[in-house]
């Protein structure tokens, strides 16, 4: 980034943190302490309507097991509102020449929970549980060992240059777990203290965790960050219904609720004076909805048909009419406010005569009925406005240009989920997160070796052998601004080939009472530690 746009961007980061300390000031009561004087003491309740199975992120993705794993466990590093990486566990850290070995200097003054200290071992430890046992197999897949030359020094060593690790090492993805603890020889995933009795070195330790209903978190007294965590407690209350918790925050039962995106319920929020909706905090998420097409099925084999499909929608009325606003456009594979995002895109604005046009090329004439062909759409269950909503807006639409599209809804999510990895659909809604670098969340939609019978992987089974070494590439080079080149480039080809018809970045928004300071707005937000909030 050059020093201009830096500037610029800091400067209107500057603005925007001024003009919401104002916000907080004039809605504050009289006599209230300033925004910046944190408070120590309260309890934080958190609405959240995902269950958590378990609170070890170190083996599970997704939101809700890691907002309570990012506060019971601390990770190596943790990152800013602006993609820097900040000192966490590791107080420093230096990439080897080649890029092959990343030392990473450790505290000295951090224990576990139960009063044991944080040593390299456990560092080791976990790094190879996590690329052992976690979902996001290309995180730590260039990982060949961490070396542990003395308790407070590790060094990763990397079969070639991975320089998505430095994001992998944050809170959402690398726990660091006491090897005393996991190390037992039991199978991770389904290990007993992944649920109760939980240590990790995080800002708050486990005191209760009742499934499908509530995790109690409480202040870790000797947390290695001195005079934090702020708050005594987090209760994270779990209820499917989002509403429900909306109304329980309006009530004042609770005092944040995360990953808000119904637009109904944004609007309603915003009309609270006491409430505070931020959507800053969600940028390393990079959640991204678009409508998946099955290219290993005819027609849909052909490109032409493809784009055909992505002409006939009109992405405009999906942001104004369906989400009221609140979401942006996407039109790429990566989220717009990633450092490797380019502009130069392939864009399909609606353009029927353009779509029909496509199909008759195909071979695909309109029949004496006007019908050319009929398809099935899915639809992702929950989240209607960019599920439901957008399939229902897409059978509409492709009936103009001749094709005849049928729903078909999952009884379930788990369903849904099954029916997506056995590859069996045409079209679907779907959600899905860049997680911070796309080596992590972004190659294994793309990556022909990744047509697998797993959800969420390349289950449009789409090959370009040139995608295939651009991300390959990307994944290794350790020149910032040849990488963006790289990724540049395969945004290009992928936008034309379209084996998937990208619609929205996901409006996430983290609705909070007034009386919350310092709320979440790093790169992660609230799947950062809740270390410097406090309640006013």
């Amino acid at each position: 980034m050059c020093k201009l746009k830096l500037a610029m961007k800091l400067a209107a980061a500057a603005a925007a943190t001024a003009l919401f300390a104002a916000a907080q000031a004039s809605a504050a009561p009289a006599g209230a302490a300033p925004a910046d004087t944190p408070k120590q003491g309260g309890t934080l309740v958190v609405g959240q309507f995902q269950a958590p199975r378990h609170l070890n992120g170190g083996v599970q993705s997704g939101m809700a097991t890691a907002l309570p794993s990012s506060q019971l466990f601390a990770s190596l590093l943790r990152y800013d509102d602006q993609w820097n990486p900040q000192p966490y566990l590791a107080e420093s850290w230096k990439w080897s020449e080649d890029g092959k070995a990343l030392t990473l200097k450790l505290r000295t003054d951090a224990v576990f929970h139960d009063g044991k200290p944080v040593t390299s071992e456990d560092v080791a430890f976990s790094i190879m549980a996590i690329k052992a046992n976690h979902p996001f197999q290309t995180m730590f897949g260039a990982v060949e060992s961490v070396e542990t030359p003395d308790p407070h020094t590790a060094v990763i060593k990397l079969t070639q240059p991975h320089p998505a690790l430095l994001i992998a090492l944050s809170p959402p993805l690398a726990p660091i777990m006491p090897k005393h603890i996991y190390g037992d020889g039991q199978d991770l995933k389904a290990h007993p203290r992944n649920s109760q009795g939980v240590v990790g070195s995080g800002p708050f330790k486990l005191k209760e965790f009742v499934p499908g209903k509530e995790v109690v978190l409480e202040r870790f007294d000797k947390y290695f960050l001195k005079g934090k965590p702020y708050l005594d407690r987090i209760v994270y209350q779990i209820n499917p219904d989002a509403t429900t918790l909306l109304i329980g925050l309006e009530r004042g039962d609770m005092q944040m609720l995360p990953f808000m995106n119904d637009p109904t319920q944004l609007r309603r929020a915003a009309d609270n004076k006491n409430l505070v909706s931020l959507s800053e905090g969600y940028e390393g998420v990079g959640a991204l909805s678009w409508l998946a097409i099955n290219t290993a099925r005819k027609p849909f084999d052909d490109v032409r048909v493809r784009q055909a499909l992505a002409y006939a929608l009109d992405k405009n009325f999906i942001i104004k009419a369906l989400t009221a606003g609140f979401a942006k456009p996407s039109d790429g594979p990566l989220v717009s406010s990633s450092p490797f995002a380019t502009k130069d895109l392939t864009v399909y604005k609606v353009d029927l005569k353009k779509a029909e046009q496509l199909l008759d090329e195909a071979g695909l004439k309109r029949g004496s009925n006007g019908e050319r062909f009929k398809m099935v759409i899915d639809h992702m269950p929950g989240m209607d406005s960019l599920s439901k909503n957008v399939a229902e807006y897409a059978r509409a639409q492709l009936k103009k240009i001749g094709v005849t599209a049928e729903l078909r809804t999952s009884a379930d999510f788990p369903s849904w989920t099954q029916r997506i990895a056995n590859h069996d659909f045409d079209m679907t809604t779907d959600s899905v997160w860049n997680w911070g670098d796309p080596v992590i969340g972004v190659h294994r939609t793309y990556l022909s070796s990744n047509i697998r019978p797993i959800i969420w992987t390349n289950t449009q089974s789409y090959t370009n052998k040139r995608v295939d070494e651009l991300l390959a590439q990307a994944a290794v080079e350790k020149d910032t601004e040849k990488r963006k080149a790289l990724y540049a480039e395969f945004q290009k080809i992928v936008t034309n080939d379209v084996p998937l018809i990208f619609l929205a970045q996901v409006p996430f928004h983290t609705l909070l009472s007034n009386k919350v300071g310092n709320p979440p707005t790093s790169i992660w937000g609230p799947l950062s530690p809740l270390d410097e909030v406090y309640l006013k």
